[in-house]
Parts: structure tokens; sequence; C-alpha cells
């Protein structure tokens, strides 16, 4: 006599949900937040900003504050009278937030620090004078 198995009756399949490893529902919960942080980026981007102030032509004028750490002398941010009219500009790129600043005049070697006469919200400094205040939104 012969002894013949017979095949197992078919299961039925079920659709299943794909298994998703911790690794994976990471990197999936990272791509779902990416937009978010490159919506935050823009928000904390630099932004174009410039300032403006008039004295006597021939002189040199520094932006100085909180933006370059009070740096004297940083020919990053000298500004220049492009005309010979005694207006002086500088365009700088800063990112949103509060700074204080003055202008720093040199003449014959010898600096004086002013405020900025066209900005009127100022705050008391640690000198006893005034730093005008720049608000980058």
């Amino acid at each position: 006599m012969k002894i013949t198995k017979s095949k197992p009756a078919a299961k039925p399949t079920v659709a299943r949900k794909p298994r998703t490893t911790r690794k994976c529902a990471t990197k999936a919960a990272a791509a779902e937040k990416a937009p978010v942080a490159k919506a935050e980026e823009k928000k904390d981007a630099e932004k174009s900003v410039t300032l403006t102030c008039r004295f006597e032509p021939g002189r040199e004028v520094y932006a100085v504050g909180t933006f370059n750490n009070w740096l004297l002398w940083d020919k990053t941010k000298k500004m220049a009278d492009k005309k010979g009219d005694g207006v002086y500009s500088i365009t700088m790129r800063l990112k949103p937030g509060r700074y204080e600043y003055k202008f720093f005049l040199v003449t014959g070697g010898k600096g004086d620090w002013t405020e900025d006469v066209q900005n009127a919200e100022k705050v008391p400094n640690s000198m006893g004078t005034f730093n005008s205040v720049l608000v980058v939104k």
C-alpha cells in the first residue's frame, strides 16, 4: 500500500500593512517635518538693511553695534559716501532681531561716537550716553 501526502489547503491571503521599523518610521516623521523646518529657516533668513546718515563729506564713518560685537575699524561696516555729498550709507545682511548701534566718525585720526539722529528709538548705555536701536523683522 502506498501512502501519499496531500497538500495542505492554501491559507486565504489577507492584505497587511507593510512593516515599518523604528528607523523607517523616524525617517518618515522627519520627512513630514522637513517643510516646517524650511519655513523656520526662511523666518530666520537674513534681511537686507540699509543705514543712512549725513555728515561732512570726506570723513570715515563706520556703523558699529551688536551686529558686529562693537568692533571698531571693521572694514565690512565702513559706510560709503558714493556721491561725495555727505550722505553715508551701508547695506548689511542681518538676521531678525534687535540690534543696538552707533556711528563712529573718524577725522584726522580721532574718532567720535554719535547716535543715529534719524532714528528716534534709543536706549541708555553703560557709558552714560544712548545707543540707537534697530529691529529687523
